[in-house]
């Protein structure tokens, strides 16, 4: 019942299991919380409705609180792909692909999600990537919270304050709002489709930070409308990236600080949230253009800095969602520059989403959304490669990074835990262009994509 995935997120049974609710308490659709699945997330995943395998000491201090049913889920998704023209044969030249994928998985994960001990609470999750063919640690959150006693005489006001501290894999896993990248729209995708050659920092896409992070985190929930968060990040290693020297790029350099403020106003069946969002980070290029350079000496720094908003009715049979988020990263490329991998020794980046949802007694629904993402030129980051030798699908012949287009979403649960989705991705313009777009002949809306999904959580 409560928390999803990146790409793809789900929201998970374990949790409705411990709780004894349905997961429509938690979930408009799933994975979109709702607020009482943003309290439940913040007070660490362990309000339980089952019985307990507890030890208790003289003093009455609780050293054991063990669910009866191990906290465990699966989910499994099958998917189908049809991009608006084939892609490039990878080793025949002139030639095409097969075009319609079906990918039986996309991805089956388990997850251990709920209570492990009086105030701490974790979900993770193990991933099998069928395109991939490999399991993965996906996004981890594990967390304590405890609300702060101030004392005073009974019915007397004072502030409802819970303070808590995370370990996560990646900035955004630990956030509760649907408008960043970890839990954002939209909330599955294919995993084969072609998609633009760049992301901010704080993006699920290509350059992001995503899982090659590991960090640790303190937060505060003040009267359930205030929340305030600052962690720290260094780089970790994750899947085949063993050890992480010159193979890798964008390899986090020392910590980078991560921070979080938001303000959530509910009243009758509404809520409202506005807040924002940010990170530092210094970076090494190591592969980034296919020319190794040792991670040490001078680093890349990237400032992220995100707003974001969120707006949830939930009636009895109307459900309807709005979010929005707008990031701005600045980048400062003395390392990159100094070896000579892109162009302009200082570039920015800003990325723009714009999302509307509605559901109809959370079985049938739909949504649209609207992205862009615009940036400095750059041949060293955005290449074209050569007249004669164009980058085919993933090069921009302007070297730009400028994409934009709109995601439409049709939405089918015959179950609270089950989802048939139709998604279909519309690109007005990709890597810079809308049309030959990499010097190869390709077009923006070839690139288009029709995208089929079984969702199921058990």
């Amino acid at each position: 019942m409560c928390v999803a995935l990146a790409s793809p997120a789900p929201a998970v049974p374990s949790f409705a299991r411990q709780t004894g609710m349905a997961c429509a308490a938690c979930h408009t659709v799933f994975p979109e919380l709702t607020p009482f699945g943003r309290e439940f997330k913040l007070n660490g995943y362990v309000l339980d409705n089952i019985r307990q395998i507890k030890g208790i000491t003289v003093e009455n201090r609780e050293t054991l609180a063990l669910s009866s049913l191990p906290p465990l889920s699966m989910m499994l998704q099958i998917s189908y792909t049809h991009t608006g023209a084939a892609l490039p044969d990878a080793n025949v030249p002139g030639a095409l692909a097969k075009d319609g994928d079906v990918l039986f998985p996309q991805q089956a994960s388990f997850f251990y999600a709920g209570k492990i001990a009086d105030g701490l609470g974790a979900f993770v999750q193990l991933t099998y990537d069928g395109v991939g063919d490999s399991f993965g640690f996906d996004n981890t959150d594990i967390r304590y919270a405890r609300h702060l006693d101030f004392g005073g005489a009974p019915g007397s006001a004072h502030p409802n304050v819970l303070i808590g501290v995370t370990v996560n894999n990646g900035p955004t896993v630990q956030d509760v709002w649907n408008t960043t990248a970890a839990w954002g729209f939209p909330y599955s995708g294919s995993s084969v489709a072609p998609t633009p050659i760049t992301s901010t920092k704080l993006e699920a896409g290509a350059g992001g930070i995503g899982q090659n992070a590991a960090g640790i985190g303190v937060y505060t929930w003040i009267n359930s409308s205030i929340y305030a968060e600052f962690s720290i990040y260094g780089a970790a290693i994750r899947g085949g990236n063993h050890p992480l020297d010159s193979t890798q790029s964008n390899v986090i350099h020392g910590i980078s600080p991560y921070w979080r403020l938001a303000y959530e106003y509910r009243w009758d069946r509404n809520s409202m949230s506005i807040g924002t969002y940010g990170i530092q980070a210094k970076m090494h290029p190591g592969s980034l253009t296919g020319t190794a350079t040792p991670l040490a000496g001078p680093t890349d720094r990237y400032t992220d800095t995100a707003l974001d908003f969120q707006y949830q009715f939930i009636g009895e049979d109307h459900l309807f969602t709005v979010l929005a988020t707008y990031i701005s990263e600045k980048q400062k490329l003395d390392a990159s520059f100094n070896n000579l991998f892109v162009q302009n020794s200082s570039n920015d980046l800003k990325s723009l989403k714009l999302v509307g949802e509605y559901s109809y007694q959370r079985t049938i629904g739909g949504s649209l959304g609207f992205f862009s993402t615009t940036g400095s030129s750059d041949a060293g980051l955005y290449p074209s490669g050569t007249p004669l030798v164009p980058l085919p699908v993933g090069g921009s012949a302007t070297n730009s990074p400028d994409s934009r287009g709109y995601v439409a979403e049709v939405n089918y649960l015959p179950w609270l835990n089950t989802k048939l989705q139709l998604q279909y991705v519309a690109y007005g313009k990709f890597n810079g262009g809308k049309q030959n777009y990499d010097g190869a002949g390709r077009n923006a809306s070839d690139n288009n994509t029709l995208y089929l999904l079984g969702w199921v959580l058990f």
